[in-house]
């Protein structure tokens, strides 16, 4: 038998057409990840990626996990190997009852379900709870990440412009009374509360006590996505949702991809006993259980006590990242751009002069190798053209350097061509604004000329 030929990995349109009439309705609407797109070309090893949310799992000393693997196989091999229950196992729901704790929030075994990292929440909050049309209430911008599940569950998303001290909690209720004068009634809202994904902002103490309140008051769900609460580098710590609700209208995600590793796809949820249960049905039809193996290697992990001592070796080394991309930053990025400033997680959000997209300056980036995730990707309404999310935990300081002179100096020769065009200078940054139907909403993949498979305060002011 000949080995079948290899495929081109964009279909032709007439290909396309065979199999249209088979599709579900829904991927009409689905919507490619910008992170997922650049995937492909970020592992190029000339590129400089800023894109990806990626953690440094080159510092997890390779001997311990070599160790940590050896006594999972001498102790656990058949249990490794095995199913597990789909809630996940008991000694994985002690590690993140430690992990909870070192935030102030303590959680009831029974109240925690093990996922396949906390992407998988985000999925199952949305196959248990969104119909075609419903309404989800979300930051903007909001996590790219989220915006496929949101698009493939057909969602309404309704976004809500953040500033310094995250969303603004007023506008949230002048928008949910909006949305019941019209009969729609947000199935839950969605929120990053800490070092918020892509805008590095926190939502202030007094915005969470007033969440949790419109929560209880009108009945809503809000989804807590919390995989950096405790990359703090500076700064006091602040309650989550979770521990000042006392549980009631909140469904948690924690991960261990960010104080851990990514690769392991281990993340939790905990949520109110009837959400959970509907939860852990969706989670039966998509994937059974979590890697039992990946749950013994955590367990074991835990046991040994090394994950406070591992997480304070990351955080110092991300505070210095994070000091030297808002020194490249402030050395290379022009007079008219601002960006935040963020006491913890792995994100900056930086806004250029409105003549600058984004999308189109990624695909000039990337001809000078290096990347960075567009501000489009973080929208459903074709916001965020001016901006763009730069991640500094992933690669060294002298890359974060370099990358952010090479972003640079492409914006300078935007910006230089623009007056040239037009014998003008170039307008600040300014506040997002709804998009109209004039203004388009490129999809990433195509701009970039990827295969489909690899493919305030209101503006925020940052530190100078």
């Amino acid at each position: 038998m000949t080995p079948r030929s290899r495929r081109p990995q964009r279909a032709a349109a007439h290909e396309l057409e065979r199999y249209a009439g088979l599709f579900a309705s829904r991927t009409r609407g689905m919507k490619s990840s910008a992170m997922r797109d650049l995937m492909a070309i970020t592992e190029r090893p000339e590129v400089i990626s800023l894109a990806g949310g990626l953690p440094d799992t080159s510092t997890f000393p390779a001997e311990n996990f070599a160790a940590i693997m050896a006594k999972v196989a001498a102790t656990s091999t058949a249990a490794a190997l095995q199913y597990g229950p789909t809630e996940g196992l008991s000694i994985v729901k002690d590690a993140i009852r430690h992990v909870m704790a070192a935030e102030g929030a303590e959680v009831d075994p029974e109240d925690i379900m093990v996922t396949t990292g906390g992407q998988q929440v985000i999925d199952l909050v949305c196959r248990t709870l969104i119909d075609p049309g419903d309404v989800i209430v979300a930051e903007a911008p909001t996590y790219p990440g989220a915006i496929p599940s949101f698009a493939s569950f057909q969602a309404d998303v309704v976004q809500i412009e953040m500033d310094a001290d995250g969303m603004p909690i007023d506008v949230l209720e002048e928008t949910l009374d909006r949305l019941e004068r019209e009969g729609r009634r947000p199935k839950f809202i969605y929120t990053i509360p800490n070092f918020q994904n892509p805008g590095g902002v926190t939502m202030s103490l007094p915005r969470r006590k007033r969440l949790v309140e419109v929560a209880a008051e009108r009945e809503l769900l809000v989804l807590e996505d919390n995989p950096y609460g405790l990359l703090r580098y500076e700064g006091d710590p602040l309650p989550t949702l979770l521990e000042l609700s006392g549980g009631d209208f909140i469904i948690y995600l924690g991960t261990f991809s960010k104080i851990l590793s990514a690769g392991l796809r281990l993340g939790w949820a905990v949520a109110p006993a009837p959400v959970l249960a509907k939860m852990n049905l969706g989670k039966q039809g998509a994937d059974l259980c979590t890697s039992s193996m990946t749950q013994h290697f955590v367990a074991q992990y835990f046991r040994e006590g090394q994950w406070e001592p591992y997480l304070e070796d990351l955080k110092g080394l991300y505070r210095g990242r994070r000091d030297t991309l808002l020194g490249a930053l402030a050395e290379h990025f022009p007079a008219e751009a601002t960006w935040t400033r963020p006491e913890g997680g792995l994100f900056v959000w930086a806004t250029l002069p409105t003549e600058i997209d984004t999308t189109d300056l990624l695909a000039r980036a990337l001809q000078r190798n290096v990347a960075f995730v567009p501000g489009r990707g973080a929208y459903l309404d074709g916001r965020g053209a001016a901006s763009m999310r730069l991640n500094f935990s992933g690669v060294g300081d002298a890359d974060i350097r370099e990358g952010v002179r090479r972003i640079g100096e492409v914006v300078g020769e935007q910006l230089e061509l623009f007056g040239a065009l037009t014998g003008s200078r170039p307008a600040p940054a300014a506040p997002e604004r709804e998009a109209t139907a004039a203004e388009p909403d490129p999809d990433l993949a195509d701009v970039l000329h990827l295969p489909r498979k690899q493919a305030g305060e209101r503006r925020w002011r940052g530190a100078r």
